[in-house]
């Protein structure tokens, strides 16, 4: 599932692509939503909160959607969108205007609000860690808030901190030297703090880089995601893979048991093999 950089980018790029223009069509596949309060609206920008996008045109409505694991957007010259990319039923909306097309292919949730009332499907959300103005303070409550909770997966509830997946929850937590399966009580304020700050950090060097990036380097982009059965980068030891959460939330995180105090209480310390090429790719 693409992260808050990813989901940041997106909304940049269709910005770039539909601000200040007239929507002369607008259509949405998505239930029984009907398009028509965007239809020959002014788009007055585009906007990323955590992993969500916020589409605002000047008939105070708001096109809201989650990429969730398969979505994506695209933008394109109008001219170039092909009859089989319209008819195609992985294509949930098509924007255009006369220079520019939006297509969302496979979105995981869409809906029409008004803007006034976008708190309805973004106001769940804890802080945004990529918004310009982080409430540090209240991103720390908000982990430190269920003491009992596991590290990691109280960083994973969208609702404590917005914005990261698997590949932001496992890359600070081994760059602060932290095991993903403590519980949040054991940890001081500004170790919590440390975390929060390491995930900016990184999510916003990976925005300048355009994709995913936690060591500085884009041929190695990551110290610990998706290298299971690699050796770590920091002492040569075996990273390995375990999970977190309960179903259906249920998250896989990369980790180094020597660098970050041990193995995961349900990884029973067996061999675990390198993931296959075609596994590895960064996706959170």
């Amino acid at each position: 599932m693409p992260e808050g950089d990813a989901v940041l980018l997106a909304a940049r790029r269709l910005h770039r692509a539909l601000a200040g223009e007239v929507l002369r069509h607008a259509e949405i596949r998505w239930g029984d939503l009907d398009a028509t309060p965007l239809q020959g609206a002014t788009t007055l920008e585009v906007v990323s909160v955590g992993k969500h996008l916020l589409h605002r045109v000047d008939r105070g409505v708001t096109l809201h959607t989650h990429l969730r694991m398969e979505g994506r957007w695209r933008t394109s010259p109008t001219a170039r969108v092909t009859a089989a990319q319209r008819r195609s039923p992985k294509l949930r909306v098509l924007l255009a205007t006369g220079q520019h097309a939006a297509l969302g292919w496979q979105l995981g949730m869409v809906d029409l609000v008004p803007t006034a009332h976008e708190h309805r499907v973004v106001g769940h959300l804890g802080p945004d860690l990529l918004s310009p103005g982080l409430d540090e303070d209240l991103a720390v409550a908000n982990l430190a808030a269920q003491p009992d909770r596991l590290l990691a997966e109280a960083l994973l509830d969208q609702r404590n901190v917005a914005g990261l997946g698997t590949i932001f929850a496992s890359e600070p937590l081994f760059l602060e030297g932290l095991n993903p399966w403590t519980a949040v009580g054991e940890l001081s304020q500004e170790q919590l703090r440390g975390v929060v700050r390491r995930a900016r950090r990184l999510l916003r060097q990976s925005v300048a880089s355009g994709r995913p990036v936690s060591t500085g380097d884009s041929r190695e982009p990551a110290y610990v995601f998706a290298r299971r059965g690699l050796p770590c980068r920091r002492c040569g030891g075996m990273v390995r893979m375990a999970t977190v959460g309960e179903p259906p939330q249920q998250r896989v995180l990369c980790y180094c048991p020597t660098c970050q105090g041990g193995l995961a209480a349900h990884d029973d310390g067996r061999p675990q093999g390198r993931l296959r090429p075609t596994t590895t790719k960064l996706r959170g």
